[in-house]
């Protein structure tokens, strides 16, 4: 027979869990009270978003994010443009080096990757999990997608707030490709039957270090090994067959391999104007764009390998000692949003894949996300299904000094 529970232990147990709901309830109040705090100091702030401003689509989206601001709270976004984000990153380092703790020159950054592991191992940000704290971080899924907590397998710990995803995609001129190499090694041999009609921007740009990495990722034969971080590796031995491959590949490259794109944009171009017969981009709406808009011609089609791409999740951050903090963290609220996610997502606005998990929206806006339409050289959902996760970034350091010293100097 099972002994009973006395009456003292139930009733404490009650109040127990009386007082867990109760303070659960008043935190969350208190989240929401202090976000609305926030957006009132935050009005008549001027927000200086150091993002690349690379792409006119994603120049205009960033404008039309600044009109909504400027309406809804009376924040002025100034678009800073970057070529390299690395550019505010030292300008961040420089101020701190300088003791200068407060009123500093960005106030949010667009950035992933290296460029986080830097500020967060410098201490460039803001660190008290403010983005966990955004309203609309809550429509978020970090089961669903685990990289909105984890940046090239470096943790975010809240130190910044996820605004897209992007994914690896190839394109091609079906005029001059009938059917597209889906593996490293079917393009090397595509490469070699075919010389003159390939490229890859040059590194550092970041498409042509990430295409240097899927290439790596692809022939490893034990992927695991970019996991970790670079000094914990025979690192020779782990990009043995990455060199291998483009010495292979270098005779035959665009121009001899002696030049190269300066960035996937240029390379969109030159696919457009029939120079190359492939093209790559993070963003699989990329190619549908550049048919739109006239840049490339109705016959190029997008395509990933067989055993998938890279794919990531994009940030946007806070720094220690940005002047518009307040500002700051309600533009990242709102670039979060599920309108400002339903709007990039858009193939004829930036065509940017959202982050948010769509069973955690209300039903119109799921619906605004399934019905979008997509651009003839789109992929689906599920075609963008395989993916390689990114490395961790002390690679790419290792890789660029590689890359150089093997090709580019020659």
């Amino acid at each position: 027979m099972l002994a009973k529970t006395p009456w003292p232990f139930i009733a404490s147990l009650r109040l127990l869990l009386i007082a867990f709901f109760l303070t659960a309830i008043a935190s969350t109040h208190l989240r929401a009270d202090s976000f609305a705090d926030l957006t009132r100091m935050a009005r008549g702030q001027t927000v200086y978003f150091n993002a690349w401003g690379g792409s006119p689509s994603i120049n205009a989206y960033i404008g039309w994010v600044g009109e909504q601001l400027k309406q809804r709270y009376d924040i002025t976004l100034v678009h800073v443009k970057l070529t390299d984000t690395s550019e505010a990153v030292s300008r961040i380092l420089a101020e701190k080096v300088a003791g200068k703790s407060s009123e500093g020159s960005v106030d949010l950054i667009w950035v992933n990757g290296e460029n986080f592991a830097s500020m967060k191992r410098d201490g460039l940000l803001r660190t008290d999990e403010w983005a966990f704290e955004l309203p609309s971080f809550a429509y978020t899924d970090s089961k669903a997608l685990p990289a909105i907590l984890s940046d090239f397998a470096v943790p975010t710990e809240g130190q910044e707030s996820p605004w897209g995803r992007a994914q690896l995609v190839f394109a091609y001129d079906s005029r001059y490709v009938e059917t597209p190499p889906r593996s490293a090694i079917d393009l090397a041999d595509w490469i070699g039957a075919n010389p003159g009609r390939f490229s890859f921007p040059q590194p550092p740009d970041f498409t042509g270090t990430s295409f240097l990495k899927q290439i790596a990722l692809e022939l490893a034969p034990d992927r695991s090994v970019f996991m970790r971080p670079a000094e914990d590796a025979d690192k020779d031995a782990a990009l043995q067959p990455l060199w291998q491959w483009l010495e292979k590949v270098y005779p035959a490259l665009w121009r001899g391999g002696i030049s190269y794109p300066a960035n996937y944009t240029d390379m969109v171009q030159l696919l457009g104007d029939g120079e190359l017969s492939f093209a790559m981009a993070f963003n699989p709406a990329e190619f549908s764009n550049g048919i739109a808009s006239g840049v490339l011609p109705e016959t190029v089609r997008s395509y990933i390998h067989q055993s998938g791409t890279l794919a990531n999740v994009h940030f946007v951050a806070v720094p220690f000692n940005a002047s518009a903090s307040e500002a700051a963290r309600v533009t990242a609220d709102f670039l979060l949003s599920p309108e400002a996610q339903i709007r990039k997502a858009r193939a004829d606005i930036w065509g940017d894949p959202t982050v948010l998990a769509l069973h955690r929206l209300p039903k119109d806006m799921q619906k605004a996300f399934t019905r979008m339409a997509r651009g003839p050289a789109t992929l689906s959902e599920a075609e963008l299904g395989r993916t390689l996760p990114e490395p961790h970034p002390s690679w790419v350091a290792v890789i660029e000094e590689g890359w150089n010293r093997r090709f580019l100097l020659r």
